[in-house]
Order: C-alpha cells, then structure tokens, then sequence
C-alpha cells in the first residue's frame, strides 16, 4: 500500500524484536530508514537488506548519540517524518524488590529506557518543527500502566514514557507533530525468552492473558505502522495496548 512512501523513519533497537520487525514493516510500506541500535554487526547487516536504510551504532543513553541519530536522517535524508523510539531493556530475570534494587541496575535501567526517550523526542521535535511536523512512537509497556513486583526500575521508566508521551502531545500538536505511544503485553523476543522460555513463566502467561499466547514482534511493528502513518491523523497522546486483553481484566 506504500503507507509510508518516501517518508523518513527512525527507529531505535532497531537490530532485533520488534525494532526489527517494524524496520522490516516500514520499509515494506516505502520508508527511508535510519536504523539504530548498540549491536552494531545485526544493525548493519538489517541495514543492507533493505532498499533504502543507513545504520548508525548508538548508545541511546547518551544524548549527544540521540541527537546524532537525526543529524544523520537529515545529512542522508534532509528531514525526519517518523521516529520509533523503542530501545530498552529489562531488568534481568528475576530482578529483587525494591529494597534490594541494586542502585547501578536503577541507574541503567532508567538511562536506557526513559531518560534515552526524552534525548530522543528533544532532537525530533527539533527537527520535525523545521519540516512542518511529524509523528513519533514511543514503547512504553504494559508496565506502564500497572505494576510488577519486582521490577521497579522497569514499571518506573515506562510509566515515566507514558508521561512524557502525553507531553509532548500536548505541547506541539498545533504545530503538526503527533506523539503516541505503545504498551506491548508478554511479546515473543530476547529480551523476554528468560521468562516465556521457562515453563513456568509460559503457563503464568497462558494463564493471565485472555489471547492464551504471547505476541510476536510483527503485531507490535504493525501498530507502530499505523500510529506512525497518515491513517492515525487524528490520534495524539494515546497509549495503545497490545496485550492480547491482558489490562482488560
């Protein structure tokens, strides 16, 4: 359908899950892309795959980085259309409770997974404004809606992506930017094979979600599809679930 036809793209942890399947889902729909992510060897081997893609390695932690991820967009590109936020991590297994939360482990969780979205939507918005405007998608999570004992860090920063989502919404829909945001259920990727790939974590899943499975990552890279195309013109600070009814109970 070439939804997004020559638009310019961005997408973080663009190397696997579902940074990957959207990389893959753009391009399919026409996209430019600049794809980013900190395992540079799977970033660029997507990269050259595809019929219109750079890659640049990027620690998204560090705000300089951030910033030069859209130097790049317009250097290749001369704009930014569409931005993915969707770098992150977990974590880990079985994280402890708050009171044991190792302090180094709330410092990197936090970096990676909200303090990189709010790097990011800086030097987006900054440049969106030039062009007329634009539409971003953050990941954020279930978690950013309800809790999970345990992983304090995690619920912490996406609950933190949820509100910056909202923000920035709010701040420039007048000048023609849209900023929404996904919240992924129990999703089939790395990052989240410690807990489906163990039985135990699998029949707590089966059990909990309504949809009796997990998601795959093409699910998730076809909602940031359509929130990132023309077709959600007028949907703007939402969070969108896609949990296979998780939250509805």
């Amino acid at each position: 359908m070439n939804e997004l036809q020559d638009k310019v793209a961005l997408i973080t942890g663009a190397a696997s899950g579902i940074g990957r399947a959207a990389a893959l889902r753009f391009a399919e729909e026409g996209a430019r892309l600049v794809l980013a992510d900190i395992d540079e060897k799977a970033g660029k081997a997507l990269a050259a795959a595809l019929p219109a893609a750079v890659f640049q390695r990027c620690d998204v932690s560090k705000h300089e980085q951030c910033s030069a991820l859209v130097e790049l967009a317009e250097k290749t590109y001369g704009r930014l259309d569409i931005a993915f936020n969707n770098a992150g991590i977990s974590d880990g297994p079985i994280p402890p409770g708050t009171l044991d939360y190792p302090l180094e482990l709330w410092d990197r969780v936090i970096a990676i997974n909200l303090s990189s979205v709010f790097y990011c939507l800086r030097a987006q918005v900054r440049s969106m404004l030039k062009t007329g405007g634009g539409s971003i998608v953050n990941t954020a999570s279930i978690a950013g809606q309800i809790a999970f004992a345990g992983v304090p860090g995690y619920v912490a920063a996406k609950h933190g992506v949820v509100g910056l989502t909202k923000t920035v919404a709010v701040e420039y829909a007048a000048q023609g930017i849209r900023c929404n945001a996904i919240a992924p259920g129990f999703i089939e990727t790395a990052m989240t094979k410690d807990v489906l790939g163990a039985e135990q974590g699998r029949q707590m899943m089966q059990m909990a979600v309504p949809a009796g499975r997990a998601g795959e990552a093409r699910e998730i890279a076809d909602l940031a599809l359509w929130l990132a195309s023309d077709r959600a013109s007028y949907v703007n600070g939402a969070l969108m679930a896609a949990d296979g009814g998780f939250l509805a109970r």
